[in-house]
Parts: structure tokens; C-alpha cells; sequence
């Protein structure tokens, strides 16, 4: 039994190096240096924009199994560009007391500044700090603490690039993390034995909706205007689809509506029409949720009426 912290790495910019255009060569234990950690392992080394759920499956399994063997919590390295939707996808199969936190870097290690070192020392200080429990999975960058639910990618680029909407859960200082509210959290759901099809398709002006009807998948996401708003077109093929279709707001902040607007293709219309509101997640976290609710037990309605509000 090793009661530190266990850490693994599925690659991204933080693993990056090269002469020119940089690409993943490093693994975890080239980027754990001199921290005092636990269990170390090198998952796999691709971008972020490359994992799939299979991988993040293995990955979460990883951890599991760590956590049971005594860790005190479980840090996961990985490229940014996917760190919101993983983050999500941990947390809502995440079961453990034992916080499952994942990071990354927004600066290779070739570049002046890189944040890599810094990121993954925080995020081991918060995995392994006793108030961390209790608080599922975790984003650590920039010494912002974000939950996974709330925390998106809001810039390309810059160091500061994850925010949350109300903002972050706690921030590091002084080597330790402190928290601006109490732990709380929903039941895990099932483990799926193999996450279906979910596309996530973007309403945009002059949409006819006819890309639903080309579709053969399990479930659609769709990224609407607004409170949760399509085209007449969209709203139609809504009717028609033979799957479940979830609507969130494209707009990045805010939740979808119920019962506001009762024009064709509002909000109030498309319920009425079978869809299931996303409420305040967004598209990315909602496809997540979707492909999970697809193989639990639990209707997509039930799964999407517990996890969309404000809680």
C-alpha cells in the first residue's frame, strides 16, 4: 500500500519537445522530477485532441485501482484542448473519496515560462490535501482550483486560458489548496462497457436540420442559440429523429430555458417535441453526460433533470 499520491500521464503540451513544431515524447516519470509521489505511469503519450473514451476508460480503471490499493488521491496529466470534457467524464464516474485531479500545461517545456513543473506540483499538493475529499474530479492550472462541471477552456493560448462560470472552486497558495465553498457531490454513475456514438452538432443561421437525418447514432447533442433555440428546419428534424437529442446554449455561460419563448424551435417547443434541456451544461460536458447516460439504467431525461441545474 502507498498512501501518496499516484500519478500518470496520457501525454499533451506538457510532454511536448522538439527542435521546430513540438510533439509528445516525455512520460510521467520525466515529468515527476524530485515530487514525492506514489505510483507513476506513462498511459499513453498523444495531444489531447487525440484520446478517446476507450483511453479514458483504461485511465480511470488506472485509478481506480490506485485509490484501492491505498492512494491518497490520483493525478492525471494530459493535453488541454480535451482537459474540460475528461475532467467531466472522471468526475461523473468517480465514486472515491480520494480526489481524481487532472492537469496539464498551456507552454511546452522548450518555452520561456513553461507552467508544466508548477502545474503538476500543485496539482499533487491538492490531490494528496485532506480537503480535497469529498470534491470528485478536479482541474489544477495556473493555481486556480476548477470543478470539473463548471470549468471550460475560454482561450487558445494564454496561461489563464480555464475559467469557471461562477469562477474557480479554490485556488493553491502557500503549497496548499484552499476552498471557497464545502464539498458536494452527486452519485457516480455506472461505469459503461463501451460509451455509444453521441455527435455534437452546432445550430447556426439558416440551418435546415437535415444533418439529423443523415445521422445513424445513439444520441445528438445539439449546440443551440441562446436559452436552447433552433431554426424551424432544426426543430423538424428534432421531430423526426429516431435517437434522444439533448439541446445546450452554444453561448459559452448561462442555462437553457424550459418555458420563456414558444415560438417554433424555442425552447418550450423543442420539449415539446422530445428534447432534453442540458440546463447550465454546456455542449462538450452535455455530449459527455449523454454518452454516459446512454448506458446506465437511468433515462436520459432523469440522468439530464439531476445534472443540469445548479446544485
Amino acid at each position: 500500500m502507498d498512501s501518496r499520491v499516484a500519478v500518470a500521464s496520457l501525454g499533451g503540451t506538457i510532454t511536448m519537445t522538439g527542435s521546430g513544431a513540438v510533439s509528445p515524447t516525455l512520460g510521467a516519470q520525466d515529468l515527476v522530477g524530485g515530487l514525492e509521489v506514489g505510483e507513476i505511469a506513462t498511459l499513453a503519450t498523444i495531444p489531447g485532441a487525440s484520446l478517446t473514451f476507450a483511453t479514458l476508460l483504461e485511465t480511470f480503471d488506472w485509478a481506480h485501482e490506485q485509490v484501492s490499493r491505498g492512494a491518497a488521491g490520483v493525478v492525471i496529466i494530459q493535453g488541454t484542448d480535451t482537459l474540460e470534457e475528461t475532467a467531466y467524464f472522471f468526475d461523473c464516474l468517480w465514486a472515491h473519496e480520494e480526489p481524481l485531479v487532472v492537469t496539464g500545461a498551456m507552454r511546452h517545456p522548450g518555452l520561456p515560462g513553461a507552467d508544466g513543473p508548477a502545474n503538476l506540483a500543485a496539482a499533487v499538493s491538492v490531490a494528496a490535501a485532506a480537503n480535497s475529499r469529498g470534491r470528485g474530479a478536479l482541474l489544477v492550472l495556473n493555481d486556480e482550483i476548477h470543478a470539473a462541471r463548471w470549468v471550460r477552456k475560454s482561450h487558445s493560448s494564454l496561461m489563464n486560458a480555464f475559467t469557471s462560470f461562477p469562477g474557480p472552486l479554490g485556488l493553491q497558495v502557500e503549497g496548499a489548496p484552499q476552498y471557497f465553498h464545502p464539498a458536494h457531490r452527486l452519485p457516480a454513475l455506472p461505469r459503461p462497457l463501451g460509451p455509444p456514438a453521441v455527435p455534437l452538432v452546432e445550430a447556426t443561421v439558416d440551418d435546415d436540420g437535415a444533418i439529423l437525418d443523415w445521422l445513424d447514432v445513439q444520441g445528438v447533442v445539439v449546440a443551440a442559440t441562446g436559452a436552447g433555440h433552433v431554426s424551424q428546419g432544426m426543430a423538424e428534424a428534432i421531430s423526426r429523429a429516431r435517437f434522444p437529442v439533448v439541446v445546450a446554449s452554444r453561448t459559452g455561460a448561462g442555462t437553457t430555458f424550459r418555458n420563456t419563448y414558444g415560438f417554433t424551435g424555442s425552447e418550450a417547443d423543442l420539449i415539446g417535441r422530445g428534447a432534453v434541456m442540458a440546463g447550465w451544461l454546456c455542449p462538450r460536458k452535455a455530449r459527455v453526460l449523454l454518452r454516459l447516460a446512454l448506458g446506465s439504467e437511468s433515462s436520459v431525461e432523469d440522468v439530464f433533470a439531476a445534472r443540469g441545474g445548479v446544485f
